[in-house]
């Protein structure tokens, strides 16, 4: 799954905006997916692009396999995602961070 499939998803189970109508709840007999479900997916997904990475590189070191592009490439999707999962950490830390310092 490359970030912008891993970005949509985030994007359906993120909440509404303020002044937009709330979504529909889901359909009797489909299951909700839950935002944690959502992240630990995206998290083994991120894991699995930078063990394929480092294993194309594997392979191009030992002599298996001579396309450079194709290790440039992956190295490129693992770099990518592993980018965009930290800018989502942080922007859940920052999120954290007001709620925990709101005067209640």
């Amino acid at each position: 799954m490359d970030a912008l499939t891993a970005l949509k998803n985030l994007q359906a189970t993120s909440p509404t905006a303020p002044g937009t109508p709330a979504a529909a709840p889901a359909a009797a007999g489909t299951p909700a997916t839950s935002f944690k479900d959502v992240l630990m997916k995206n998290l083994g997904e991120v894991n699995d692009l930078q063990q394929a990475a480092d294993q194309k590189l594997d392979d191009f070191v030992t002599g298996r396999s001579n396309n450079m592009g194709e290790i440039i490439s992956a190295s490129q999707k693992a770099s990518m995602a592993f980018n965009m999962l930290t800018q989502i950490r942080n922007k859940l830390q920052d999120a954290y961070d007001e709620v925990k310092n709101l005067r209640v």
